[in-house]
C-alpha cells in the first residue's frame, strides 16, 4: 500500500531546535507517522517536559548546536537509548533581536548592520547546521542509510521583500536584515554538498524551504504578506507537517540534494 510508504515505525528522528514554534510542530508529525523522537534544544528543562507529551517513545536532550562536543554528546545518548538514528530534521535557526526596539529601524539597514548580528546567524543557522550534519551524517553513513532534513527558508532562494516592513500610513517597521538569507541559502549549498558526498552511502539530504508563519505579528504585516503571496494567507504552523513526512520517509526515497518550497506560491512570482 502507498501509504505504507509514510510510515515511520520503528525510526528515530532527532529535531534540532524541538521547543520552537515549527520545531514542535516537526515533533508531532514525525510521531504520528510512528517515530520515536529526540527533541534538542538549548532549553534542556523544556524540551525534556515536551518529549513527554509525545505519543512515542521520546526524550528530551540539551544541544548547543554551535558546540561540536554538545552534538557528539547528543549522538552518543541517542544511540544508547535508541540504537541507532534514522532522521535528522536540522531546524535551530534564529532571528535577528534588537536590544533596543527604536534602534531596530536603523541597525536593520545593511549599510548599519552589525558584525555581531552577522556572527550570530553565521554560528547557529549555518555552522550549526554543518555540525549536526556532520556529526550525525557520519553515524547514518556508517549505517548506510539516514534522511536529512534541513529547514531552510523561501528567502535563500529570493531576496527579501522590502516592502512587507512598511505600514499602511507608510512608516517602515524595519528590514528584514542580511544574515537570515545568507544563512538560509548556504544551507541549501550545504545539503546539496551532503546529497552528493554521502549519497553512495544510503544517506539522503534534503531542503525543506517554508515560506512565512502567521505569528502574532503585526496587521499591517500579515496583510502585505498575504497580498503578496497566491494562495492569499501566511502559512499555520501545522502547514509543513506533509512536507516533513514525506523527506523523512520512503516515499521520497529517490529524492535528494533537492529543495522543497512550501510556501503558498510566495516564490512563484
Amino acid at each position: 500500500m502507498t501509504t505504507k510508504l509514510f510510515d515511520l515505525s520503528g525510526k528515530t528522528a532527532i529535531v534540532t531546535g524541538a521547543i520552537g514554534l515549527i520545531g514542535k510542530e516537526h515533533c508531532y508529525a514525525l510521531a504520528e507517522s510512528g517515530a520515536s523522537i529526540v527533541a534538542a534544544d538549548i532549553d534542556a528543562d523544556a524540551a525534556g517536559d515536551f518529549a513527554g507529551s509525545l505519543p512515542t517513545p521520546s526524550m528530551g536532550c540539551y544541544l548547543d548546536v554551535t558546540d561540536k562536543n554538545s552534538v557528539l554528546s547528543l549522538l552518543e545518548k541517542v544511540a544508547e537509548r535508541f540504537g541507532k538514528i534514522d532522521i535528522l530534521v536540522n531546524n535551530a535557526a534564529i532571528n535577528d533581536k534588537f536590544e533596543n526596539p527604536l534602534s531596530q529601524l536603523e541597525l536593520s539597514a545593511f549599510e548599519n548592520y552589525p558584525l555581531e548580528l552577522w556572527q550570530s546567524s553565521i554560528d547557529v543557522n549555518l555552522t550549526g547546521v554543518f555540525l549536526c550534519t556532520q556529526v550525525i551524517g557520519t553515524h547514518m553513513a556508517q549505517n548506510r542509510n539516514g534522511s536529512i532534513i534541513n529547514i531552510a527558508s523561501t528567502y535563500g532562494v529570493v531576496a527579501p521583500d522590502q516592502a512587507l516592513y512598511v505600514d499602511n500610513k507608510g512608516r517602515r517597521a524595519f528590514y528584514k536584515p542580511p544574515a537570515y538569507s545568507a544563512t538560509k541559502g548556504g544551507v541549501i549549498a550545504l545539503t546539496k554538498f551532503a546529497a552528493s558526498y554521502w549519497g553512495e552511502k544510503g544517506v539522503r539530504a534534503n531542503v525543506l524551504s517554508p515560506g512565512g508563519v502567521e505569528n502574532n505579528q503585526d496587521d499591517f504585516f500579515i496583510n502585505n504578506y498575504s497580498l503578496r503571496t497566491p494562495l492569499g494567507r501566511m502559512a499555520k504552523p501545522g502547514d509543513y507537517k506533509g512536507a516533513l513526512i514525506f523527506l523523512a520517509s520512503d516515499a521520497s526515497s529517490y529524492m535528494t540534494g533537492a529543495n522543497l518550497i512550501v510556501d503558498g506560491g510566495w516564490t512563484c512570482r
